[in-house]
Parts: structure tokens; sequence; C-alpha cells
């Protein structure tokens, strides 16, 4: 593979940020990577394990010269550090970010792009529970989609030239509008999230009860939600308060759903639910086929 940007800067060193690092050594799509993080901590790591050629004290630092700028914070935070490397952004440089929420991150951030650099958002669709510069590998974009989300009358050439880069990294890439990604992802993503984070909180109400038993004899099924639950709390804060709207659709839509469900199970209409659960499991089917999960016991889980 042909490098694609000579000069790539990581504003924020966790999971993705970390996990595209290994992805452009292993693919050549990046000459000299700097990489930059809040915390001296994750700077220190950073360098430790060879994350990143060069690991800087600033942000501002970080960016100079850079072709690509990628923004792999809380996008809670993107608008101020925008700000705060907008000055310093090369001339006909790309800025983008990874975060799951677009309108949002599009507001906040577009006001401090110069007008001689291009603002080209995306969203890779990948990750695990875990977090930190440790926690990157080479392979998490594979067979996995980034979704490009470019505002109105950005230059096709940079849009085309990210999408080169995200396919390098290993990703099918396709392009969204801001409003309908938000909407897809708050099905998809948020709030399953969200709904394995109440389940797991009602599962810690009743293990007070129960003396611990919720978490001795917990099932796979309870088990993938506490996986789930276990994702970064600071980033999955900043998701629900970005894309509230769109949140708020869906849990009404599930909300109506769940209220369905429950006048079957009290009614006894078995047949209600065998159509309901057929249908569903369809979905999962779908998920295999498109290559997005295995079918292998435990869903190839060691565990």
């Amino acid at each position: 593979m042909s490098q694609i940007y000579e000069r790539v800067a990581l504003i924020g060193l966790g999971l993705i940020a970390s996990s595209m690092f290994w992805a452009m050594r292993r693919s050549g799509a990046a000459g000299h990577v700097t990489g930059y993080a809040r915390s001296s901590e994750t700077r220190d790591t950073a360098r430790r394990i060879g994350l990143c050629d060069t690991v800087c004290g600033s942000a501002t630092d970080a960016v100079k010269g850079a072709d690509l700028v990628v923004l792999a914070v809380p996008v809670g935070v993107m608008g101020a550090v925008a700000a705060e490397i907008g000055p310093h952004l090369k001339p006909g440089a790309t800025l983008t970010d990874v975060g799951s929420v677009k309108t949002r991150v599009i507001e906040d951030v577009s006001p401090h792009v110069p007008d001689n650099v291009h603002f080209v958002p995306a969203h890779p669709i990948a990750g695990t529970e875990h977090s930190g510069p440790e926690s990157g590998f080479a392979t998490l974009f594979d067979n996995r989609w980034c979704l490009i989300v470019p505002p109105n009358d950005t230059d096709s050439d940079a849009v085309q030239r990210l999408e080169r880069f995200w396919r390098s990294l290993g990703s099918h890439v396709d392009v969204m509008d801001p409003e309908h990604h938000d909407l897809v992802l708050s099905v998809t993503s948020h709030c399953p999230h969200l709904i394995a984070y109440t389940m797991v909180g009602v599962a810690d109400d009743l293990r007070r009860v129960t003396d611990s038993e919720v978490i001795k004899y917990s099932a796979a099924g309870f088990r993938d939600f506490t996986r789930i639950a276990a994702s970064d709390p600071t980033m999955w804060r900043d998701v629900f308060l970005s894309n509230k709207d769109a949140t708020l659709e869906i849990l009404g839509r599930f909300t109506e759903e769940l209220f369905a469900l429950q006048r079957a199970i009290r009614r006894g209409d078995g047949d209600f639910l065998y159509d309901y659960f057929t249908h569903t499991r369809a979905i999962r089917r779908g998920i295999i086929e498109a290559g997005q999960d295995t079918d292998a016991p435990n869903f190839g889980r060691s565990r």
C-alpha cells in the first residue's frame, strides 16, 4: 500500500487512535505519525510502547506540519480542542475525527477550522470495551465500516483521500448525511449501550438483595450486557448529551415495543412473542451474513 499522508497527527491516544497507528504501520499509509494526549501518564505509556513516532507535549506541537489531523478525544471536548489547534493547522491539511456523533461535532468544530483546511468528519464503527493506549491493535478496523460524514461543500479530493486512508486501515467506507448518521447510530450503538447500562444497574440493585447471586450465576446474555456497560464512561456521557434528540426518539420507540411485549406476556399471547422473536432472529442472521460477527458458539468468545 502506498503512502497516503506524509505526516499524521493523532490528538488523543486511546483505543481508536492507538489502533489507527498500528494499522497505519501495517499498511504504510502514513509517513511520520505524531501523537498527543492530555494526560502525562498516557504520553509516558505511549512512548514506552512505541506508540507514534513522536509523542508531543502539546496538541499544537503535534499538529504542526501534519497533512491529516485526527481528533480522537471525547465528543464533548472536540470544539475546545479544535479552537486550540486551529491556528496551527497546515494550509491544505485535512482535519477529521472519530466520534460517534456527527451533527454536534460539526457544529462545535467547524467555527474553528481555517478556510484553507478541509474538515472531513468520520466515524469508524469499531471498538471494544477496553480503553487507553495499550488497548489498540492493528486489525481493529478490518472488515468494519467507517462512515465519512462531510459537511456541505467539502472538497471532494479531500473526502476521497480520507476514504482511501480508511480503506488502507482495513475498513469498508460509506458516505452519510450527518443527521441520518446520528439516527442510525442511536439505533445500532447508542441506545443499546444505554439499555446495557440500565440492565446492569437493575441487576446491581437486585444483587444487593440476593447477596451476589446475580454476579455468581450470570448467563451469557447478562455477561454481554456487562461487557458493553464496561465501556468508557466519559465517552458515553458525551455521546448521549451530544446526540440527545435521536437518542430520545429511539428510546421512545423502544419503550413502545417494550410495552407491547409486556402486554403479550401478561395476556399469554405466545403467537405474538413467537412471531416477534422470529423476526428479530432474522436480524441476527443478517449481521452474520454481512460479516459483522460470527456464528461460532458463544459468538467466538473464549468464555
